[in-house]
């Protein structure tokens, strides 16, 4: 991973345009090629990003560098364009450089689930009918190049289904999986492969967000997957 703290001017173009003037911000290029503009705040959502696979190239400033006003000029050292995989670039013009420096990570084992969590998927993948008549389990913790998807499920139709396993349904699991689907969706022997994001509680941003995106929502009850929870004995 790649961490640099530098003075930043950044211009998006492609579906639509966002611009960020010029202030000191973090950028990280990671080992997939993504690249991210944060601030000092937000937590974990960027400013601004382009997913992978995309291309870095690094040139110097031209004399009068075109989006930039004349009185910036002369504090660019260089420019970035970084290309997305739909021909969408993000433009970052450099101004003073605080911190560059490179860190290999490794392979990361991935987020430890809690047990009920853990638990969950396990008996989300003994009974796939959960999510519909027909639809059967190919494989737990799918593997792919970014992380494990929780489950990968075959729907009546043949057709590939990735399911994010959550006990609370918060963005960042949207997020996750959306990641997760738009890598696997690269690939013409699995594609189209849709997406159910289940949890036993979904919050409303994360069932919006992931309604937007084309990604089902199932809430799952955990104790009738358990076998604890007796239809005869409820008033409702």
């Amino acid at each position: 991973m790649r961490v640099v703290i530098a003075e930043c001017q950044v211009d998006y173009a492609g579906r639509l345009t966002a611009h960020l003037p010029m202030a000191k911000r973090l950028i990280l290029v990671k080992a997939d090629s993504s690249v991210s503009i944060h601030a000092d705040d937000r937590a974990y959502k960027p400013l601004n990003w382009m997913s992978p696979p995309c291309t870095i190239e690094v040139r110097a400033p031209q004399p009068d560098e075109a989006a930039t006003t004349a009185d910036l000029d002369p504090r660019i050292s260089e420019v970035w364009t970084v290309t997305g995989p739909q021909g969408d670039t993000l433009q970052i013009t450099l101004g003073e450089v605080f911190h560059d420096s490179s860190h290999e990570l490794g392979i990361d084992p991935g987020l430890q689930k809690d047990g009920v969590e853990a638990h969950l998927q396990e008996l989300l993948a003994e009974h796939p009918t959960t999510f519909g008549a027909g639809y059967h389990l190919v494989q737990r913790e799918y593997l792919t190049p970014i992380g494990p998807v929780d489950l990968l499920l075959r729907n009546p139709e043949g057709g590939y289904v990735a399911v994010e396993v959550k006990r609370r349904g918060e963005i960042d699991g949207v997020e996750q999986l959306t990641r997760y689907l738009d890598l696997m969706n690269r690939d013409p022997l699995m594609r189209p492969v849709v997406g159910v994001f289940a949890a036993q509680q979904i919050k409303p941003q994360a069932r919006t967000l992931a309604t937007d995106r084309g990604i089902a929502c199932v809430t799952v009850d955990y104790d009738a997957l358990r076998g604890m929870d007796n239809a005869e004995d409820r008033l409702f």
